[in-house]
């Protein structure tokens, strides 16, 4: 019986996204809150961005070894056993008495299992991405674009905001043992979506592994993808396009939990809820923009918005506004990054076609992962060095850099080719 892809989209980037931003960013709110440096938070939290830049060489394996639902599964199954291992790791470290914060044992342990669930955690966007594209035909992909966007994003939002109020909630009740309930609830959400998906998901007739030996798919992948028209423009969009998001990642956390010492339900309800509602807003105004008007018109006025944050936060630092100003200027952040990621999204499904396109995606998002490491590794040592109020300027100056890659970005052909041929499909 065929089955309706709403039955598993929402549920498959839910999945994808949660992992990803518990990972790269929960682990940062979680070590502020323990009173972990901020240099060391943000050079080793960014450290775990690796996994997601190499994955572009590890996914040949993945098209070449058994089918991306297998795939997808396995990796959901065990990023929850790495979530398990967390809440064991810090209810353990607890049971000792243990103080965390003094702790560099801890420190280096759970960094060592937010490393391995990376690894998975990457792995599972390799085999999400890719049975995204096996399972829909390219009309439906074009018309779930959209909604695949709006639930990872929610997971996002979900992840950094509502489980950091419910975990807020969980200091009043299980006082020390707060993050490893937190650890240990999603270990289960994890194993529910592993048991759902493995009974839900439709099996495609061209879920397979590829034809051709593992080297010869790893070399035909690469290949394809660096030998592709206009790569000096796409290298140049996709490692660059981010950069002043990825020197916001790790320090805005660090900023409003510690510097401006916003309690963590707040800080939850704000990412949370209220980013909640700008994202999804700015996740279907910029679909919608993007049908409308296409990718050319839209990128400039969607690239500013996603480095307007920058200001925000120079703005807050210098001025220190009260807490609805700063509830209103994150969802104005959230509503253009919505919007702002849209199109990048776009950009990517477009220029990864033809037999490898699961590994053409893995390719350009490990670029893009390069491009939010390297600034996100070193945010909180320049932080640390000249203050909150000049790295938000400093930033901002920066941002200029994700403005000047937008040429580039308009100038590949294959996007205007790719735009007609979806047109046309929804026609």
């Amino acid at each position: 019986m065929k089955k309706n892809a709403w039955a598993f989209i929402p549920t498959l980037y839910l999945a994808e996204g949660l992992p990803y931003i518990i990972i790269n960013v929960v682990s940062t709110v979680l070590y502020a809150k323990l009173d972990y440096p901020n240099d060391a938070i943000t050079f080793w939290t960014g450290f775990l961005y690796l996994p997601w830049v190499l994955k572009m060489f590890w996914s040949p394996f993945v098209d070449a070894r058994s089918t991306k639902r297998k795939w997808l599964i396995g990796a959901q199954t065990g990023i929850s056993l790495v979530f398990l291992a967390i809440a064991a790791l810090l209810g353990y470290q607890l049971f000792l008495q243990h103080t965390l914060s003094d702790n560099m044992t801890f420190f280096n342990l759970s960094l060592i299992c937010f490393f391995i669930g990376a690894f998975v955690s990457a792995t599972l966007d390799i085999a999400t991405d890719g049975y995204y594209m096996l399972a829909l035909n390219e009309h439906q992909q074009s018309a779930f674009v959209g909604i695949r966007t709006i639930f990872y994003r929610l997971a996002m939002i979900l992840g950094n905001g509502v489980l950091l109020s419910a975990t807020a909630w969980l200091t009043k009740v299980a006082h020390q043992y707060d993050w490893a309930i937190m650890f240990g609830f999603l270990s289960l959400v994890f194993a529910g979506f592993a048991f759902y998906h493995a009974y839900i998901l439709p099996k495609p007739a061209s879920d397979g592994p590829a034809e051709n030996a593992l080297q010869t798919v790893w070399a035909d992948a690469f290949k394809t993808y660096f030998t592709q028209k206009n790569l000096l423009y796409i290298l140049l969009f996709i490692l660059l396009y981010r950069i002043g998001d990825a020197l916001l990642e790790k320090t805005v956390p660090l900023f409003l939990l510690k510097e401006m010492e916003i309690p963590l339900d707040k800080y939850g309800f704000i990412k949370g809820i209220l980013g909640l509602g700008g994202l999804i807003a700015g996740n279907l105004l910029g679909g919608w923009a993007l049908g409308k008007y296409g990718f050319k018109k839209c990128i400039w006025p969607f690239a500013i918005l996603l480095n307007l944050p920058n200001l925000f936060y120079a703005y807050i630092a210098l001025v220190r506004p009260n807490l609805p100003i700063i509830a209103t200027l994150i969802t104005i952040e959230n509503l253009g990054y919505g919007m702002a990621m849209m199109a990048f999204s776009v950009f990517v499904m477009y220029i990864s076609q033809g037999a490898y396109k699961t590994s053409h995606y893995a390719i350009s998002t490990g670029i893009m992962a390069l491009g939010m490491m390297l600034p996100s590794m070193f945010s909180g040592w320049l932080q640390i060095k000249i203050g909150y109020a000049p790295f938000f300027i400093a930033t901002s100056l920066i941002s200029l850099v994700a403005l000047s890659v937008v040429p580039f970005s308009q100038r590949v052909e294959i996007l205007e080719e790719a735009e007609k041929r979806f047109k046309k499909q929804d026609n």
